[in-house]
């Protein structure tokens, strides 16, 4: 058992190059019953550099220096180069090894989305959007990241911001989205329920159709428009109206009225 302390974006100068450098979190640990202090640098990469193990050494040695605690310095590449990366810096003179620096690393598109989907881990669910996947799996990827956040009932804000990542990097398309609403129907009932209350890109591209549409006939008008085309797909799958006004905060009134039209 341990406690964290985390500090993010740590400062220091570069003193060869005149310029300041930052650290993405600095995490301090201090293990129960111990009174040993580990200090866990994560820096996340998302393009290659052919000089950043160098970086991370340099990193690790301001960070020494300055607190004189164990760091164990950890890499998290997001980028889609597949080639296996070093996790070393080493400093060598003609008569022997004078420096060997190692670190751990975590390069996303090296993992199989599949080992991740039963995770409680609400890091791993927004990380399934840049670990390996090919591309007739995007949809599955999406759906198993609704179903992920749904069983961890995270609070709102926390889904925000996860449902905001996740969509930075995975970002169904029109055709996609309409193939998540059909798997949605396979869902067990409850676990569907919940899922469609979710952030829905679905939804969220009809507002974007009916803003569109709104240049033309007023933005207000265009909105409603939108909403609408989304409620008579959802009532075509025969989804509740209490969920449906729910989604798309109409009334049920409005609702009900779209069905006898």
């Amino acid at each position: 058992m341990y406690s964290i302390h985390l500090e993010f974006i740590s400062i220091f100068p570069d003193y060869i190059k005149g310029r300041k450098k930052e650290i993405d979190v600095l995490a301090e640990v201090k293990l129960n019953h111990q009174d040993k202090i580990l200090h866990i640098h994560t820096e996340a990469q998302s393009t290659h550099e052919a000089d950043f193990p160098e970086r991370m050494f340099l990193y690790f040695s301001y960070l020494y220096a300055k607190h004189r605690i164990p760091i164990q310095p950890i890499a998290v590449l997001s980028y889609n180069r597949k080639k296996d990366e070093p996790t070393q810096f080493k400093i060598d003179t003609p008569t022997q090894e004078v420096l060997q620096f190692n670190f751990l690393q975590l390069h996303l598109i090296q993992k199989n989305w599949r080992e991740y989907i039963e995770s409680d881990n609400p890091a791993a669910a927004a990380l399934l959007s840049q670990m390996g996947y090919e591309e007739h799996e995007r949809v599955q990827v999406k759906m198993e990241f609704l179903r992920m956040v749904t069983r961890m009932k995270i609070d709102p804000a926390k889904m925000e911001f996860l449902y905001g990542y996740f969509e930075t990097y995975l970002k169904l398309n029109k055709e996609e989205e309409a193939q998540m609403m059909d798997q949605m129907e396979n869902l067990p009932e409850v676990e569907k329920d919940m899922v469609m209350q979710l952030p829905n890109s679905y939804y969220e591209r009809g507002k974007e159709e009916g803003i569109q549409e709104g240049k033309k006939e007023g933005i207000e008008e265009g909105i409603e428009k939108g909403k609408q085309e989304i409620v008579l797909k959802l009532l075509a799958r025969e989804m509740p109206i209490d969920q449906i006004a729910e989604i798309t905060e109409l009334s049920k009134e409005d609702i009900k009225k779209l069905t006898s039209e």
